[in-house]
């Protein structure tokens, strides 16, 4: 099968940015608003929404699988809007669901896994085919700028969706929040079907895209793709940064009101800070490459820098539980953010810069082994932050002790990632090199 390509222009990037738009849209309310309801107004245990957005990060372990698909049929389209649908299906019923649960307890649950198996699948699916259509289709002088570009419109979807539904939501009923969850989901599908329609098809002469054979194994594609080094490290340093990215997510707020007696509409703002400083990093590194040529297709130093100057922050947060409320914290908060949204953009600018490298019919295998690393970490790391919290307030004597000590051990996880994450500045090897131009030919970009 044959396909030709051109790179995308700025239109075309931020077309798939909407994209990833309208994907963040519809988790953030499975995750958050889905979350408070069943907490606040149902009064359920919290065990129950965090094993259930638990549930949607375990069906991450399918995305190789998934990519795979997309590396057989040779077009990308298909799988993000299919994958869009099925995770709009299960945004809705995941409402659906919710609002069962004042009533028929039972009955909202099982709905619910069902929702929440859906929600996985369907970001896996588009997900995973939307970073190799942007890794494959953006020329890589753009790659960083195209993964900012994608990440800050999520993150804006996120905005926009909590404002808009928040206030729609009010005041809360069952059928109100269906109405609402049922409405974003269709819009947030239609958006996606407009960013993605015919992207795939713009096309120049002379360029070929090789797909993968039909009739291939997976399993034997998957431990072909494992066995590549650059591969498999760049998963195990996906997974350390990302469990010491994600694992402070779910202590913060109960840090700063523990040892710093913020009120909770306080801590909601800090968190608040800490995503106004992501965006800052997210914008930081596209800018400086601009007023840097030489640093356009360079991710490595990025990708050190940022996990070190992540650990650093970390440090300044176990220092200001040490400390108390002389500390400013509001700044150590923004340093974070800021850090972790420059060394989070870069690394997905690796990835992307990695994705062709190789094997050129593997794209989405690839990407996938790499989304699962990250989905899988993600959600352990926010599980196994709040549990070293719990521990270590039973083994310290106070509570600044025991927070200290755990952002003092995610700094340590920065660390480890930024050395793992040396070799990614190092140049490719003679074969890789090639593959990678050609691919560079062919195409013509983080999160």
């Amino acid at each position: 099968m044959e396909a030709t390509l051109r790179p995308l222009s700025w239109l075309g990037i931020v077309r798939l940015g909407l994209v990833q738009a309208a994907l963040g849209a519809i988790v953030v309310l499975t995750t958050s608003t889905l979350n408070r309801v069943m907490v606040v107004e149902l009064a359920l245990p919290a065990m129950l929404p965090g094993l259930l957005v638990g549930l949607h990060y375990a069906m991450q372990i399918f995305r190789p699988r998934l990519g795979y698909g997309s590396d057989l049929g040779g077009r990308r389209t298909p799988w993000i809007i299919g994958g869009m649908a099925v995770l709009a299906a299960g945004g809705a019923l995941a409402a659906i669901a919710t609002a069962w649960m004042a009533t028929w307890l039972l009955t909202g649950i099982v709905l619910a896994v069902i929702a929440f198996l859906m929600i996985g699948i369907g970001v896996g699916a588009a997900g995973t085919s939307l970073l190799v259509l942007l890794a494959k289709r953006t020329a890589p002088e753009r790659r960083s700028a195209a993964a900012s570009i994608a990440w800050v419109m999520m993150i804006a979807g996120f905005i926009v969706t909590t404002i808009i539904a928040g206030r729609a939501l009010d005041p809360y009923s069952g059928g109100r929040l269906i109405i609402v969850s049922s409405t974003v989901s269709a819009i947030a599908l239609l958006l996606a079907i407009a960013g993605i329609w015919n992207i795939e098809g713009e096309v120049l002469p002379h360029q070929r895209v090789t797909i993968a054979p039909r009739g291939t194994s997976f399993t034997r594609e998957l431990k072909e793709i494992w066995a590549d080094s650059k591969v498999r490290r760049f998963a195990i340093f996906i997974f350390v940064s990302m469990l010491a990215y994600s694992a402070q997510d779910l202590i913060l707020e109960p840090f700063a009101g523990a040892v710093f007696g913020m009120t909770p509409g306080e801590t909601t703002r800090l968190s608040g800070t800490q995503h106004s400083g992501a965006l800052i990093g997210m914008m930081l590194v596209p800018l400086v490459n601009m007023l840097v040529p030489a640093w356009r297709t360079r991710t490595g130093p990025w990708i050190v820098g940022g996990c070190i100057a992540s650990a650093l922050s970390l440090s300044s947060l176990a220092l200001a539980a040490l400390v108390g409320p002389p500390w400013p914290l509001q700044l150590s908060v923004l340093a974070l953010g800021i850090t972790n949204g420059a060394y989070a953009i870069a690394a997905i600018g690796a990835m992307m810069n990695l994705v062709g490298a190789g094997q050129r019919d593997r794209e989405g295998t690839r990407m996938g082994v790499w989304g699962a690393s990250q989905a899988i970490s993600f959600g352990l790391g926010g599980l196994l932050g709040t549990l070293a919290s719990d521990a270590a307030r039973y083994v310290l004597p106070s509570p600044s002790l025991s927070y200290a000590a755990v952002f003092a051990a995610e700094a340590g996880l920065f660390l480890a990632a930024a050395y793992l994450a040396i070799w990614i500045g190092q140049p490719l090897s003679k074969d890789n090199a090639e593959s990678s131009l050609a691919v560079a030919a062919q195409a013509g970009s983080m999160t």
